[in-house]
C-alpha cells in the first residue's frame, strides 16, 4: 500500500453513502490512465492512510485526496479531481473563483443531507473483479 501512496494519488471516500460510491464510479470510468486509487474512509487500508498522513477519523462526510504527500478535503479535494481527469470535467474549476469558505459550506450541507438525499448502504462498497487493483487493500 505504501508504494500505491507514493505512484498514485489517493481518493478516501464514504464507503456506505450511494453518492460517494457513484462518485467513485464516475472518477473510475474517466480516468483511462488508472490514476487514481481508492479506499473507503470505513476500511482497514482507509483507516492506515488516514494514521499516516494524521487525518482525524472521526469525520466520514468529507471526500479525502491525498496527492504527492498533501492531504486536500471537501471542495478542494473535488476540485483537484475533476482537474486531473481532464476533458469536460475540467469545467468545475470555474467553482474556484468562490472562496474556499462558501465552497466548502455547500460541500457541508450536500453532506450532511447525502444519505437522506441519496440513500445509504449497509456495508461498504465492493470493487468488482475488472477495477479491483484500483482499491487499497
Amino acid at each position: 500500500m505504501n508504494e500505491a501512496l507514493d505512484i498514485h494519488p489517493v481518493i478516501l471516500f464514504d464507503g456506505v453513502c450511494k453518492y460517494c460510491c457513484a462518485s467513485v464510479n464516475f472518477i473510475i470510468k474517466r480516468d483511462s490512465e488508472a490514476r487514481f486509487k481508492f479506499a473507503p474512509l470505513q476500511s482497514e487500508a482507509g483507516r492506515a492512510v488516514m494514521n499516516r498522513y494524521g487525518i482525524e477519523p472521526g469525520d466520514m462526510s468529507s471526500l479525502i485526496l491525498v496527492d504527492e504527500g498533501t492531504v486536500y478535503s471537501k471542495s478542494e479535494a473535488a476540485l483537484r479531481i475533476s482537474d486531473r481527469l481532464g476533458g469536460w470535467a475540467r469545467i468545475f474549476s470555474i467553482f474556484r473563483i468562490l472562496p474556499v469558505a462558501l465552497r466548502d459550506s455547500v460541500y457541508d450541507l450536500i453532506a450532511r443531507h447525502r444519505y437522506n438525499i441519496f440513500g445509504k448502504k449497509d456495508e461498504c462498497m465492493v470493487p468488482t473483479p475488472d477495477v479491483r487493483e484500483r482499491f487499497l487493500d
